[in-house]
């Protein structure tokens, strides 16, 4: 079985719903010639022709736009914006539009859309090009959001939202595309949407995330258990539709709370899980919800941006201090 990075997940799993399906159609800034700014989308212009692979002009509300035109009518676009921070010249589309489909039509018309975009902070980039605000995306209904930590995740993952009526965020943790690499099957495959993944059992406390912070919440997870704490890792996957019930489940069992996410502390979607458990594991719970974030800033420049980013020492800091409630 091969080992594949996410950037070579997600192009294996766009070629096959390409080949399986005529109508998927892939667009946005030079995702054809170029292959995507992070050469996701690599030789599908060879294999898929312009009539498929379609170059736009730079314009994100455009490609969005044309997109939602294209779903709407039958086809399938999978619309590539370079960086979550341009996203946002496509909103009005997206939250007027693309999410209300369904619901202004009385279920006549869907909107078979999928958006994927790169996000999050770590690779150095300039300004726009860090972002992490998949809470204004969570907090618009009809409007999936999806989050890989890992290339086989992406690919199942993928093909799920492709597969899907309505309208998917797909969000790719641009600093984990070429990090790790682990075996990915051939041939196609599925990870249903808003099911979340428990990645490790523990006893406890529980660990919350997705993404690209999997990875430092993992590593500190493992450094704990070196010390004798046993933590259980909960990947969310969806983040809308959010499953709500693994998460009530390992809490209700290990009854300590630890949610990391590298967007802004205030209105992150880590506050929306923690009500959650508030609301209905409050009597589960033995020591008070910890939250490990960014801060509330625009991500820093490259110099400031590993303070920015949770770690596992921040991570583990917050392990020792729900432990010695």
């Amino acid at each position: 079985m091969p080992r594949l990075n996410i950037v070579q997940a997600v192009n294996q799993g766009l070629r096959q719903e390409m080949d399986r399906n005529p109508a998927v159609i892939v667009l946005g800034e030079d995702v054809g010639l170029d292959g995507g700014v992070f050469r996701v989308t690599e030789g599908l212009l060879a294999r898929f022709g312009e009539d498929r692979v379609i170059d736009t002009p730079l314009s994100e509300s455009g490609i969005v736009g044309i997109a939602i035109g294209m779903a709407a009518y039958g086809l399938v676009p999978v619309a590539e914006i370079q960086f979550m921070g341009f996203l946002y010249g496509a909103m009005e589309q997206l939250i007027s539009h693309a999410s209300r489909i369904r619901t202004r039509s009385r279920g006549r018309y869907h909107c078979p859309l999928v958006v994927r975009t790169p996000y999050g902070a770590g690779i150095h980039a300039p300004e726009h090009h860090s972002e992490s605000t998949e809470a204004m995306l969570v907090h618009t209904p009809g409007l999936k959001v999806v989050v890989p930590a890992s290339p086989y995740e992406a690919k199942g993952l993928l093909i799920s939202a492709i597969r899907d009526p309505d309208p998917v965020i797909f969000l790719e943790p641009s600093r984990i595309y070429r990090a790790i690499k682990e075996e990915v099957p051939e041939k196609e495959y599925s990870i249903p949407l808003g099911v979340a993944r428990r990645v490790r059992e523990g006893e406890d406390l529980t660990l919350i995330s997705w993404g690209a912070m999997l990875q430092p919440m993992v590593a500190a997870a493992n450094h704990a258990a070196t010390e004798g704490i046993s933590a259980e890792v909960i990947d969310l996957r969806t983040l809308s539709p959010i499953d709500s019930e693994s998460i009530l489940v390992s809490v209700r069992k290990t009854g300590r709370v630890v949610i990391v996410h590298e967007a802004p502390r205030t209105g992150g979607l880590g506050g929306e899980v923690a009500a959650l458990i508030a609301e209905r594991a409050l009597d589960y719970l033995e020591a008070p919800i910890v939250r490990v974030t960014g801060f509330d800033t625009a991500v820093p420049l490259p110099k400031m941006e590993n303070y920015y980013l949770p770690n596992k020492e921040r991570v583990l800091q917050a392990i020792h201090h729900v432990m010695e409630v």
